[in-house]
């Protein structure tokens, strides 16, 4: 992995970052193939529970694709495996977080919008700034399922940055921190997820995508389908054994 993007872990929560912040950790090459390259990483390493997704610097989290690069290239359709986007060409079954500390643009907004939850600065904007330069964003197409569709419709035609309030009264973001506290308070909520029973949680992100995917019933039946072996499971026991014996479970995965 190249020096334009960072992997380590604390207290099982790998942090993820982007290490561009001179140019604003645009998408370049080496960006794009050490973000496949680590979520690879996460996805074996068994030390990690939760994936925090964020950029060097305070300036950008991710501005976007890197333009002059891909000027010189003269790109046309992006591939399919141009950038990481969880569930579609890259599956991270553990839960991620995108941790918003400055400037989500284009390539970045997609990026925060395909982790599973968004903790931004209150300094950050958001944006899906394709339009003003003539390409597409063909990866909003989920963006309804996340805010209302006229937001959503607002935010791509017209291309204008969004502050971290809005996106966060829109429901985008989750939680909003003062700068010098986001990285702790990513962390929290990384290990508030990362102490839980490790099967339930993977059962309950898949679980919240079924209603996306199949119809009302049919995601009912899937989702008795997902949670089946979790109820069936050891630590489902030891839930119940430690609650009863007033003492810290002790989780296996099993």
């Amino acid at each position: 992995m190249s020096d334009a993007v960072l992997y380590n872990v604390d207290r099982g929560v790998a942090w993820l970052t982007i290490n561009r912040p001179h140019a604003r950790n645009s998408l370049s090459k080496a960006v794009r193939d050490g973000l496949f390259e680590a979520i690879g990483q996460f996805n074996a390493d068994e030390r990690a529970k939760v994936l925090v997704l964020t950029g060097a610097g305070d300036r950008a989290f991710c501005a976007g694709g890197d333009l002059k690069e891909m000027s010189t290239e003269k790109l046309t359709i992006p591939p399919i495996d141009y950038v990481p986007q969880f569930g579609r060409n890259i599956d991270v079954r553990k839960p991620t977080i995108a941790a918003v500390n400055g400037a989500a643009f284009a390539g970045g907004f997609l990026l925060a919008q395909t982790c599973d939850l968004c903790i931004a600065s209150t300094t950050a904007t958001f944006a899906i700034s394709e339009v003003k330069v003539g390409r597409g964003s063909p990866w909003a197409a989920p963006l309804p399922l996340m805010i209302p569709r006229r937001i959503a419709m607002e935010i791509v035609l017209t291309g204008a940055p969004m502050t971290a309030q809005r996106a966060h009264e829109i429901g985008f973001v989750n939680q909003l921190a003062e700068p010098d506290r986001l990285h702790a308070r990513a962390q929290a909520l990384a290990e508030q997820i990362a102490a839980n029973a490790p099967l339930s949680v993977l059962a309950g992100k898949q679980t919240m995508a079924l209603t996306a995917e199949h119809p009302l019933r049919e995601a009912f039946d899937r989702a008795e389908t997902i949670w089946a072996p979790v109820y069936s499971s050891a630590d489902a026991q030891e839930g119940m054994l430690s609650f009863a014996e007033k003492r810290a479970p002790r989780w296996q995965g099993k």
